[in-house]
């Protein structure tokens, strides 16, 4: 199976709320994360970045599914890039203020360096988490 099979496959665990049982086949020993969205900026292990994707889909969103717009991997980075949009309605109990039921449409990029066993070893997450938290009434 080629790198962007299993960065697909990933991403597809990843933004479903699969958790680490649904996506730590995909992610190689001590993977990192990264971000620079205050939501997610603590967070400095792919593992923990895929419980808590798992945990905030999971509680105060409804209708939640996303979409991709594009995806390439460029074997001389031997890097993966996932460009979307998650959609979600604040409809469930969690977050700081009561169900708002308002919706974002939340665009973000992945990029995913792989090893040579096409094992994820770091992901940086592109996103404006600001401007989705403001669309769902958080801000």
């Amino acid at each position: 199976m080629s790198n962007l099979e299993n960065a697909t496959k990933f991403f597809h665990a990843c933004e479903s709320g699969k958790g680490r049982a649904g996506c730590a086949q995909y992610v190689a020993d001590g993977a990192t994360f990264h971000a620079q969205a205050p939501a997610v900026a603590e967070i400095d292990t792919l593992l923990d970045y895929v419980d808590w994707m798992e945990g905030g889909i999971a509680g105060p969103f409804t209708d939640t599914h996303y979409d991709i717009h594009a995806s390439s991997y460029d074997a001389d980075s031997s890097t993966a890039m996932f460009f979307g949009t998650f959609h979600a309605t604040h409809g469930g109990e969690g977050g700081p203020v009561p169900p708002t039921g308002k919706s974002t449409a939340s665009e973000f990029v992945y990029a995913m360096q792989m090893n040579d066993d096409g094992k994820i070893t770091k992901m940086t997450k592109i996103w404006n988490d600001a401007y989705a938290f403001t669309e769902i009434g958080w801000a």
